[in-house]
């Protein structure tokens, strides 16, 4: 994709930033947009755009998906030749106490982006799903065949409802429409609500964390690196309608997960244990043979090492 112009939307989020860098690094130009809300410090995000602001073929939008004016003007103003669409408003459990917000960030805005993506004669279209549109699925592992049809929490509900509409976008306009289950991303620059960043921020302070469903919890915990390689390759790739899971393939326990953290930080974590959440799941599992098969998807980085290199960014981010 070198010389050629990527939309990235999200672009100051956690992938939307690790994507936007690699293309610009491998000499794509960068068209971003986000509008650094307030769902978690908006300080990260910022920071995050100050590294993308030093590549002199990135260019910044900042606003929302449903501002439709925007979204025509971004069109309008530069020859866009692939949409990467990794902007949304994310969390499950913020999902059951704000649900307008996803309906207007995940459902508007998504139908803006794609529309005037046809409109423009577009033909790549790469959008950010999600694991938690399995619900409570009970094959193990969740496969791309898998029945989707249960959500169980709003979140999942825009995600599975954005990959109807790409379907119906392809199916009615030619719009090559590439849809990516994302599963537990995580690594540098991550997003403070995500449990890695929760539990690291609380055990440096010596403060309990909650540890919920008892520690029975188990999360196919994917690193940055991995997520982006299978983001790229579907941009590149470019198939006329595909659904991909990009998880890690080795869904691990919670409890091993907080001991890699404690072992990490040299700290003891104080611990209380709960209940499961309503929204959550049990369990997340990857079956990634499809992504091995059409977009040479293969995941190289193990939880150990991947907590270790979170671990360094962190201490290093926050001076501790």
């Amino acid at each position: 994709m070198k010389k050629q112009t990527i939309l990235v939307t999200g672009s100051a989020g956690f992938i939307g930033f690790h994507v936007s860098e690699y293309l610009l690094r491998h000499g794509a130009r960068v068209i971003g947009l986000d509008n650094f809300n307030s769902y978690y410090d908006s300080s990260l995000k910022e920071a995050r755009n100050k590294i993308l602001e030093n590549y002199i073929n990135f260019k910044l939008y900042r606003g929302n998906l449903e501002n439709l004016d925007l979204i025509k003007k971004i069109f309008c103003k530069n020859k866009i030749d692939k949409v990467c669409h990794l902007a949304a408003q994310a969390g499950v459990r913020y999902s059951l106490t704000h649900p307008h917000t996803y309906i207007q960030s995940n459902l508007v805005g998504f139908t803006n982006l794609i529309d005037e993506t046809k409109n423009a004669g577009i033909k790549t279209f790469v959008y950010a799903s999600s694991s938690s549109v399995y619900g409570d699925n009970k094959e193990i592992p969740f496969s791309v065949k898998h029945n989707v049809d249960h959500p169980i929490s709003l979140y999942a509900a825009t995600k599975k409802a954005n990959e109807l509409i790409a379907y119906t976008y392809h199916h009615l306009y030619g719009l090559n429409c590439t849809g990516l289950r994302y599963f537990t991303v995580y690594g540098p620059w991550g997003r403070p609500d995500m449990a890695l960043f929760i539990f690291a921020k609380a055990i440096l302070r010596r403060k309990t964390i909650n540890v919920y469903n008892f520690g029975k919890m188990k999360r196919d915990f994917t690193y940055i690196d991995d997520i982006v390689d299978g983001t790229i390759n579907a941009l590149e790739r470019n198939y006329p309608y595909e659904i991909f899971n990009l998880g890690n393939n080795q869904p691990v326990k919670l409890e091993y997960f907080i001991e890699c953290i404690e072992k990490e930080l040299g700290i003891k974590a104080k611990k209380k244990y709960l209940p499961i959440q309503a929204g959550d799941v049990p369990e997340t599992y990857a079956d990634i043979n499809h992504s091995i098969e059409m977009l040479n998807y293969h995941p190289k980085t193990n939880i150990e090492e991947g907590i270790k290199k979170f671990i360094r960014w962190y201490k290093d981010y926050y001076k501790v």
